[in-house]
């Protein structure tokens, strides 16, 4: 009986111990902002840059709808979101869109960790201005 309960703490312990997506891993997730400029119908192109000081937004796991954190991308549209666990991510930003009753959409790329110790390299983010 003794045993048993042994057995039976390790399962529970064991069971706890399992992290969700979020921070307290040591991985990292990293990418660029891509910035296609358009004209005010959003027809022209005008020019594309990767985008400095642009808001990206973290979402750990899935069905959260709200985002966890919030960075700056750096002078060349670099952004990174280190110290997270293995699980699944959303990163955005948001674009102008004209046809939007905000005046604003989001743009989204999926990510997962797989491994601890990770980079996950994304995409570029690409967005309109």
């Amino acid at each position: 009986m003794k045993t048993f309960g042994i057995l039976l703490g390790l399962l529970i312990l064991t069971g706890a111990c399992h992290k969700e997506a979020g921070e307290g891993g040591k991985s990292v997730i990293k990418g660029k902002v891509f910035v296609q400029d358009y004209n005010t119908s959003q027809t022209v192109l005008i020019s594309e840059y990767y985008g400095p000081d642009i808001d990206v937004y973290i979402i750990y796991g899935e069905g959260n709808t709200y985002f966890n954190d919030r960075i700056r991308t750096s002078y060349d549209g670099s952004f990174e979101f280190p110290y997270l666990a293995k699980g699944k991510y959303k990163i955005f930003a948001y674009e102008k869109c004209i046809t939007c009753p905000s005046g604003i959409k989001e743009v989204i790329l999926d990510a997962a960790v797989t491994k601890n110790k990770s980079t996950v390299e994304l995409p570029n983010l690409v967005i309109k201005d």
